[in-house]
């Protein structure tokens, strides 16, 4: 038999699929939580006072400093495996998601794409052309409503090439769940079948290939969400 036709054989293909829903579920739960972590991170990030974007800057130092692995050993094998924390597993209800491997990996995978999502967005506030700026004042816009109705859509917009290379990076990134056990990610799938067969390279080659394909997919879909939303910012045909 062909080694690379036991990748069709069904039971191999509903292991890719548990592994596909599982590695989408946790691509798209820690870009929606970092997300939302961001915004209101990003505005302390630029703040002027040192004591509100002080504590922002060292998290995004610290996160971006440290390799994403170290981090996701850091919660799962650190902090979940402390007995205090163990021991309130069932009584004190923040500390029972850590009962769940599934938590632990977002967990990481959450800070670690809001460390840089936030770095990338203070920085498109911070580049505001100055005009804009001028403008909104002469308007008579008070500080916070220029900040929501101006610069802050201003920021997402200019932020959307960088971000999406952040979330192709969180894409790949999700392979080193497979580190968590009970996590059955697309790479934990491969290694199912790599130890079931004794197969070391069409396991692996068929999830590079899917990896590859999701890639070019969110990068399709980034590019349509550039040309809708940056349109404004190519230059005028005479």
């Amino acid at each position: 038999m062909d080694k690379f036709a036991i990748i069709f054989e069904p039971q191999n293909l509903h292991l890719y699929w548990v592994g596909f829903w599982a590695t989408m579920q946790l691509l798209a739960v820690s870009l929606v939580a970092g997300g939302l972590l961001t915004l209101p991170l990003t505005l302390m990030r630029v703040s002027s006072n040192r004591w509100v974007s002080g504590p922002v800057w060292l998290f995004t130092y610290v996160i971006r400093g440290t390799p994403l692995l170290i981090q996701v050993y850091f919660i799962y094998y650190g902090i979940a495996q402390l007995e205090w924390v163990q021991a309130l597993w069932d009584t004190t209800w923040p500390l029972t998601w850590f009962k769940e491997p599934f938590f632990c990996a977002v967990l990481a995978f959450t800070l670690n794409t809001s460390a840089y999502t936030i770095e990338m967005l203070a920085g498109a506030i911070k580049e505001t052309p100055a005009g804009e700026i001028e403008a909104a004042q002469a308007a008579g816009f008070s500080k916070w409503n220029m900040m929501f109705r101006l610069v802050l859509p201003s920021a997402l917009r200019r932020t959307l090439p960088g971000y999406s290379n952040e979330v192709v990076m969180m894409l790949h990134a999700t392979s080193l769940a497979s580190v968590v056990p009970a996590l059955y990610d697309l790479t934990n799938a491969a290694y199912a079948i790599y130890k079931t067969y004794y197969l070391a390279f069409q396991p692996f080659i068929a999830v590079a290939v899917l990896y590859f394909i999701l890639t070019f997919a969110l990068v399709y879909v980034f590019r349509l969400l550039e040309r809708r939303f940056l349109a404004y910012l190519k230059p005028r045909a005479h």
